[in-house]
């Protein structure tokens, strides 16, 4: 039996059992860490239930407390109010190494003058007292999963970067933990090596079926490694969901901005009736809405909104919505982001397949699906 079985016995020699009570694995209840005295608010009441064998990843730009959030789950940093509850076990105020979790961070840290092998059985050595044989044992199958076998007698000066990253997460594997904790791991990496440990990640999550909370700045690297996908601003929560449902469905105003590249072309403007129909008027275009977004608008008491559209949503047409100036086309894989500009000094982009007959100078004719329009209100929550 693999020694990364989750009734394997622990330390102290008792199975390690899952919790039966129907509870999250790791549950986040109504955090909230401040800083200065209470001057500076990191995070606040943040609550987030994460299964075992879920990857989630908390997203969200610089100063949005993603990983404020992170250290009060390590135990890193005391939260003001709320607890931590990991297996059914509430560990608020128990040192990190009291948690049974495994860190991966940034910088990966490594001890220069030890091996590979030592490296990965140092957790080991310092918390448990597992024979040296068991010790041994999970150093070899960590390194087999992670493909760096043949490593273990080197030393970290012999490795690459994408090799070292391997070996710290092998040292975070060995200790069998209740949950993988990673702080932007791999921003240190070229491009090539991101992509390579994202898939490696990925893999070795699904492998192990172990929980793991992930944080990042990079919607893409979200996106592709997310089950479940945290969104944070401001340091609260603006929407958890898939990466499916936070892309199609944003709940407010900064989700539709932060998320998507190219990002979405946002049309402020006013809601009007015209023949049982909302209406909405820009600067630019008049576009009657659908009967159901009619319906769900409430026109005595939304004026003002933003009409949010995504790149790929827009098109050219004889008969478009309004004219624009093509000012760069930038090519996207398959695909081209045609940044434009209309009359009115409006920037547009538009994401599309087929550019072969544009270029720079041209004018054309832009189509706007009123199906694709998502509408947000003054304070930035969704209307449509």
């Amino acid at each position: 039996m693999s020694s990364y079985d989750t009734t394997q016995p622990s330390e102290e020699g008792q199975p390690k059992q899952p919790s039966t009570s129907g509870e999250a694995h790791v549950q986040i209840e109504s955090i909230t860490k401040t800083f200065d005295g209470g001057e500076v608010v990191a995070c606040e009441n943040i609550n987030l239930d994460i299964e075992q064998g879920e990857f989630v990843v908390l997203l969200g730009p610089s100063g949005c407390g993603k990983t404020t959030t992170l250290r009060c789950v390590a135990g890193l940093e005391l939260p003001d109010s709320g607890s931590i509850v990991i297996n059914g076990e509430d560990v608020t105020n128990k040192k990190p190494k009291d948690r049974d979790l495994a860190f991966v961070f940034q910088s990966i840290a490594l001890f220069p003058h030890m091996s590979v092998r030592r490296n990965m059985r140092f957790g080991l050595d310092m918390k448990t007292d597992l024979p040296a044989e068991e010790k041994e044992q999970r150093v070899e199958e960590a390194a087999d999963i992670l493909g760096i076998s043949e490593l273990l007698d080197r030393k970290p000066s012999a490795l690459s970067g994408g090799q070292q990253q391997r070996v710290s997460l092998g040292r975070a594997m060995v200790i069998q933990p209740e949950a993988f904790l990673l702080d932007e791991p791999f921003s240190a990496l070229d491009a090539n090596l991101r992509d390579q440990m994202r898939v490696e990640v990925q893999r070795l999550q699904s492998q192990l079926d172990i929980a793991m909370i992930f944080v990042t700045h990079d919607q893409q690297e979200a996106m592709m490694l997310a089950d479940k996908l945290v969104v944070m601003n401001d340091g609260e929560i603006e929407q958890v969901g898939t990466p499916d449902e936070i892309y199609n469905d944003p709940r407010t105003q900064f989700i539709a901005d932060f998320i998507g590249s190219p990002p979405t072309n946002f049309f402020n403007g006013k809601l009007t009736e015209r023949d049982g129909e909302a209406v909405i008027s820009t600067d630019i275009f008049e576009l009657p809405l659908t009967k159901d977004q009619s319906a769900a608008v409430d026109l005595d008491s939304v004026n003002h909104v933003s009409a949010a559209v995504r790149p790929e949503a827009l098109s050219f047409a004889d008969d478009g919505l309004f004219k624009a100036t093509v000012m760069v086309i930038e090519p996207h894989g398959d695909r081209a982001a045609i940044y434009l500009e209309s009359r009115d000094g409006d920037e547009i982009t538009v994401l599309m397949d087929d550019v072969d007959d544009l270029e720079a100078g041209d004018t054309v004719c832009v189509e706007v699906p009123p199906e694709s329009v998502k509408l947000f209100g003054a304070d930035g929550e969704r209307l449509v």
